[in-house]
């Protein structure tokens, strides 16, 4: 079946590209001598986080529980939530994925310990520490609160220190390459230096965790004493991540969607809106994009709004050259919440559909 006779809107993934940019991230891994742990929260699928660590993965990454309750069924056994856990429901449900496969979590409270320490009683919890490193999100921040963290976590024999982790998020809206590969290096600064404190404390951090894609895609340099980096997005890139590397030609996901009205002369409305494409725009720095989504094949055509169930087009040329009933392909925004609006994404090998992938992980945010 060729795949713009699927109905739409569909959620397409390019097998070839797909496949080049895992291989790519996991050479950049190897040539560095870090462990490759990628987020999954971009993909959400079993099914591709096997091929992951197939190529050499040395486990994965997701964000919830329930995402690694997924994942842990359908077989992948070295799992790290980046995130923090809290709440005896999700702490007892992470014990018990404890006994089947390597699972460890984020923290970066007292509290957390206490609800840890209540709950682990026949293993000790995995943990690692998230240190903030300028995305100002969660993590910690004061090396003295961190000290008096780690005390108390060394004296509860509930909780093994396994090491410490970041995410400079913040890299996405870095103005320039220079200071996306600046706001990488010092990140992983911090986190060798908060790692370094728990070292001289006695407690060995045997995972040194950083990573995003931008600062990946601009090839940094991984500072000795990193052990692993965790970017997701890479898997399919974006409209936002394009802009870094300046070519859609690694862009392995798009929305497949059917022209449906032409009502002026420049208005064009496809069959696709908000709830399969979000409304989320990226507008400040490297990853700035116009609109909501690029359409592939058209040059400097966007989604100018989308609706509910509606996408907008402002463009008196590509008007032109399309009719009622065409499909075209959107590359959206920003993939990892347009892959969570969708059941399944259709493997697509040249004009071919090849393959369904379910998309397993959809919806489990608990």
């Amino acid at each position: 079946m060729k795949y713009f006779e699927l109905d739409t809107p569909s959620l397409l993934i390019n097998k070839e590209r797909m496949l080049k940019n895992l291989k790519a991230m996991q050479d950049f891994a190897d040539k560095n001598g870090v462990a490759l742990r990628p987020h999954t929260k971009t993909h959400k699928m079993p099914s591709i986080a096997l091929i992951q660590e197939e190529m050499g993965a040395r486990g994965i990454t997701v964000a919830k529980v329930e995402e690694a309750e997924v994942m842990a069924s359908r077989g992948l056994k070295n799992i790290f939530i980046a995130n923090e856990v809290v709440g005896v429901q999700k702490l007892e449900r992470i014990n018990e994925l404890s006994r089947k496969i390597d699972i460890s979590f984020g923290l970066d409270s007292m509290e957390q310990v206490e609800q840890i320490a209540a709950v682990f009683r026949e293993k000790p919890a995995r943990v690692l520490v998230e240190i903030e490193v300028g995305e100002n999100r969660s993590g910690v921040i004061e090396e003295e609160y961190y000290r008096s963290l780690l005390m108390k976590i060394k004296a509860r024999s509930e909780l093994q220190f396994m090491g410490v982790f970041s995410h400079d998020g913040h890299s996405y809206s870095a103005k320039d390459l220079d200071e996306c590969l600046n706001i990488s290096l010092e990140s992983q600064r911090r986190t060798l230096r908060f790692a370094e404190i728990a070292e001289n404390m006695g407690m060995d951090p045997q995972v040194v965790s950083i990573g995003s894609t931008p600062s990946m895609l601009v090839n940094t340099p991984i500072l000795h004493g990193v052990t692993e980096i965790r970017p997701g997005t890479y898997v399919f890139l974006d409209a936002s991540q394009a802009n870094i590397i300046g070519s859609f030609e690694k862009n392995a996901a798009t929305v497949l969607t059917t022209i449906i009205s032409k009502p002026t002369d420049e208005r064009v409305v496809t069959d696709v809106g908000a709830k399969g494409l979000t409304m989320q725009r990226r507008t400040v720095g490297i990853t700035a994009t116009e609109g909501l989504g690029a359409v592939r094949n058209y040059e400097d055509v966007f989604i100018s709004r989308v609706y509910d169930e509606h996408a907008l087009i402002y463009n008196r040329e590509f008007r032109e050259k399309i009719s009622i009933g065409d499909k075209i392909e959107i590359i959206p925004n920003h993939i990892c919440p347009v892959v969570n609006l969708y059941d399944k994404a259709f493997l697509v090998s040249g004009d071919e559909v090849v393959g369904e992938l379910i998309i397993e992980c959809r919806g489990k945010l608990r």
